[in-house]
């Protein structure tokens, strides 16, 4: 079994850099506005400001949250924040976290404790707010007072020791202080944010590449991810299909259930790139009512079953080790396809003699090594499935 490491490790990705973006075919707009402090605050009490799940937990401490509140209410310069509008007044945060929670904690009179950053994180993404009953349960924060030198430079601070309910007069000061936040919006096409993953990467990655399915997870969250989720680390036999025991950290598990659903529901509607497609089928599931994730479910269920009695490593490449994301992803689409078009769940189980004449097949093996995003190549590796692994 493989550890949880880097996905190129043990995942075989047959896209070959189809999935190139072309920022210019998009319309998008960087609009500047100044959010006062206390506009702030209340966008992440309603929950219209989200932070989106691949950034890092609130990692400052109390002194420089301090000194950024310092700074605020002495009219000091701080830096600007970006903000992505998803629709009108909900945002998800580009940069600016560390500067946004500090503000927020402080209005709230409380700060996290370190050894519970991960959790109230979980929390925060669950619930989209920091719920009353944790802000002020002691075990998560503590009393955020001003943690700030004695003496600026030989002057009393006078603002050492205060917390927002005994800033005095110079509590309507923060209230009222605006923060230039930079809203980046994409105006058309109205039905594809694809371009919104360079904006992302461009200014949120510190170095870092972050994967499309992080973003895309954070973009188009729903109860459709979650079933996901629930499905990824909670199925035994799909940790088994996968030959890893643990959910990646980089959610390429999670790609690859999202493509397999993909090509099964929205097949026809598929046109280059994959990046563009699972975006799109990835809004629209947001859409998705309780029925529908449920049948997806039990059809998922039904596959898993289909393969119990198939040998370990099935969907494995024979010659690197990796798992091999064209021949599930075709397998799945077509072994399904007749379940999913009379609404039922599969029946019967797969064959490993036809998924192994599906693998070592001229022509599906031509269309999985070169343009494979290609419209046509897509089509001929779901057409071959079905010809030689057929539907349950």
């Amino acid at each position: 079994m493989h550890d949880n490491g880097s996905p190129d490790d043990w995942f075989d990705d047959y896209a070959d850099g189809d999935d190139d973006l072309n920022i210019v075919e998009y319309d998008i707009t960087t609009s500047p506005n100044d959010f006062n402090v206390m506009t702030l605050c209340s966008f992440i009490d309603s929950g219209s400001v989200r932070i989106p799940g691949f950034q890092r937990n609130f990692v400052w401490d109390m002194t420089r949250a301090s000194r950024l509140i310092e700074s605020l209410i002495l009219g000091l310069p701080v830096p600007q924040l970006f903000l992505y509008e998803q629709e009108r007044n909900k945002f998800l945060v580009i940069d600016g976290q560390q500067r946004l929670m500090s503000i927020y904690y402080f209005i709230k009179q409380r700060f996290p404790k370190k050894d519970k950053r991960v959790e109230i994180r979980q929390i925060f993404d669950h619930e989209g707010v920091v719920p009353d009953r944790v802000l002020h349960d002691d075990r998560y924060f503590q009393t955020f007072n001003l943690r700030l030198p004695g003496h600026i430079p030989e002057h009393e601070n006078r603002f050492r020791g205060l917390n927002y309910s005994t800033l005095g007069e110079y509590r309507s000061q923060l209230d009222l202080r605006p923060i230039r936040n930079i809203v980046v919006k994409q105006n058309s096409p109205s039905d594809d944010d694809s371009s919104m993953f360079e904006v992302f990467n461009r200014l949120n990655s510190g170095g870092v590449n972050i994967r499309a399915q992080e973003i895309r997870t954070s973009m188009y969250h729903s109860n459709f991810y979650t079933m996901l989720y629930r499905i990824n680390a909670e199925k035994v036999q799909w940790r088994r299909l996968l030959n890893s025991p643990i959910p990646d950290l980089n959610m390429k598990d999670i790609e690859i259930l999202l493509r397999g659903f993909a090509m099964l529901v929205d097949r026809a509607h598929y046109r280059p790139s994959m990046v563009r497609f699972l975006n799109q089928f990835s809004r629209k599931c947001r859409t998705n009512d309780t029925a529908k994730n449920e049948y997806l479910e039990r059809l998922f269920d039904s596959f898993l079953d289909a393969c119990s009695d198939l040998p370990e490593g099935m969907f494995m490449n024979k010659k690197n080790k990796r798992f091999n994301i064209a021949l599930y992803e075709a397998t799945f689409a077509a072994a399904l396809k007749d379940a999913f078009a009379q609404k039922r769940v599969a029946r019967g189980a797969l064959d490993a003699t036809r998924l192994r004449a599906l693998e070592v097949d001229e022509d599906f093996s031509a269309a999985a090594l070169q343009g494979t995003t290609r419209t046509s190549n897509v089509e001929q590796r779901l057409s071959r499935a079905e010809a030689i692994v057929g539907s349950l």
